[in-house]
């Protein structure tokens, strides 16, 4: 059974589906979390009680995926394009792990400023 999150940051809320990585295990145990929000480009990153190698990879990511950054260790909300891209590539600072895929339209988080909490939590099936 896919295993489902809750995101909220500022007044955006989004459920997303997670893979089967050990990092989105690895999230899931960690669970819930609450941080401080930063923006990058179209990009929204904040920093998670979660030290964990590079998996798989990605230096360019897809439209709503969420992802792990090993050297902040933050989490990241991929719903455009960063200062890093060329084009419509979504393109973090560095390879992220992907760990899992929002259900909505990603773009809802554009109106999200930097400095607004975010929530992380699970969501309960059943």
């Amino acid at each position: 059974m896919a295993r489902r999150i809750k995101i909220t940051a500022g007044s955006v809320s989004q459920t997303a589906v997670l893979n089967d990585s050990q990092t989105a295990e690895a999230l899931w145990n960690i669970l819930p979390i609450e941080s401080t929000g930063n923006t990058w480009g179209e990009e929204i990153y904040f920093t998670i009680p979660l030290e964990i190698g590079e998996e798989n990879g990605q230096a360019t990511v897809e439209l709503g995926d969420i992802g792990y950054w090993p050297p902040g260790p933050a989490f990241c909300i991929f719903f455009g394009p960063t200062p890093m891209s060329s084009g419509d590539e979504i393109r973090p600072a560095s390879p992220v792990n992907v760990f899992g895929h929002l259900e909505g339209d990603p773009k809802a988080f554009v109106v999200v400023p930097s400095g607004s909490r975010v929530t992380v939590e699970k969501v309960e099936e059943g």
